[in-house]
């Protein structure tokens, strides 16, 4: 694998999911298949055959996305061995991360992220809340345009790198950013849930009761949270960290930089496709950071040759 010196695990999120996911997983590693079989047996219904055959608009459900995520993402980390220096997730990545440093039991994690996907889902009526991304504008740009926009609720749900921004919010305000934002700037998201911004706050709260009654641990390496871009170490912390997550900001673009800055320079991926490892090369790009390496374990193929190292 990578050797030498602090290595980071990355956990994907939604978003990244496709019918046929982790498939060759389960049919290589028999950890994987266990961790499938372990997933079905929770939440009572064959998640795996979702991954592995679709359809595509059942996986594509918020509330099947997410254990389904969850699932693939770990069963590639238990199949590749490794044991991180550090690691953290994407959005719903990060109970993934946390998943992995022991702070979840599995079975725990699968039923708690499909809560809060339901959570998700009914906090907003279908149709009155969206999601933008903004390309090729940087950071005090977008704080500008969001500013202008006077339609509704309108904030800043992700940065994932220097130069793509995701904005949340009501309908409205998503239609008049895209008709301020410079043009091909802005591209309206096909998601049915304005996720991480206030318009959750109400849900947010409720689901920081299920997370105070689950079982946690401190996690065996630090996970770096969304909502500060920093560190957690202790299960406290990370129940904190997620309870915020639900309806604030993904700072996967600060928590990079606090990585690299912290000596960080070797990034494996784990979920069903490799996208946050793009995003850190991207980011190192920006910054100037040398020596950046990067491995993606998302197929079978690619964790057999890892472990081969």
């Amino acid at each position: 694998m990578l050797s030498g010196m602090a290595r980071a695990f990355l956990f994907t999120g939604q978003g990244s999911q496709f019918a046929g996911m982790g498939k060759d997983l389960a049919e290589r590693f028999p950890i994987a298949r266990e961790t499938f079989a372990e997933a079905d047996a929770t939440l009572g219904q064959p998640i795996s055959k979702l991954c592995f055959e679709g359809p595509e608009d059942q996986l594509g459900l918020t509330e099947n996305t997410q254990p389904a995520t969850l699932a693939v993402a770990l069963a590639a980390f238990r199949a590749l061995g490794g044991k991180p220096d550090l690691a953290a997730g994407h959005s719903l990545g990060e109970y993934t991360a946390l998943t992995a440093a022991g702070t979840f039991a599995f079975a725990d994690a699968v039923r708690l992220v499909r809560e809060r996907a339901r959570r998700m889902q009914s906090a907003v009526p279908v149709g009155t809340g969206g999601m933008v991304v903004l390309r090729k504008m940087t950071l005090p740009e977008v704080q500008e345009l969001v500013a202008k926009v006077t339609a509704g609720l309108c904030e800043i749900a992700n940065v994932n790198e220097p130069e793509q921004i995701v904005v949340s919010g009501a309908i409205a305000a998503m239609d008049q950013l895209v008709t301020l934002a410079p043009p091909r700037k802005a591209l309206k998201l096909n998601v049915s849930v304005p996720f991480h911004c206030s318009l959750l706050a109400a849900a947010g709260r409720e689901f920081a009761k299920v997370l105070d009654g689950t079982p946690m641990r401190d996690p065996a390496f630090p996970v770096w949270c969304n909502v500060d871009g920093k560190p957690n170490t202790t299960a406290a912390g990370a129940r904190a960290a997620l309870q915020r997550q639900f309806a604030g900001s993904v700072l996967w673009q600060q928590t990079i930089e606090g990585m690299f800055a912290a000596g960080v320079r070797q990034f494996v991926e784990c979920g069903p496709k490799a996208t946050l490892v793009n995003m850190v090369k991207r980011i190192a790009l920006a910054k100037g950071i040398d020596g950046v390496e990067t491995v993606a374990a998302t197929t079978a193929d690619e964790i057999a040759a890892l472990v081969a190292k």
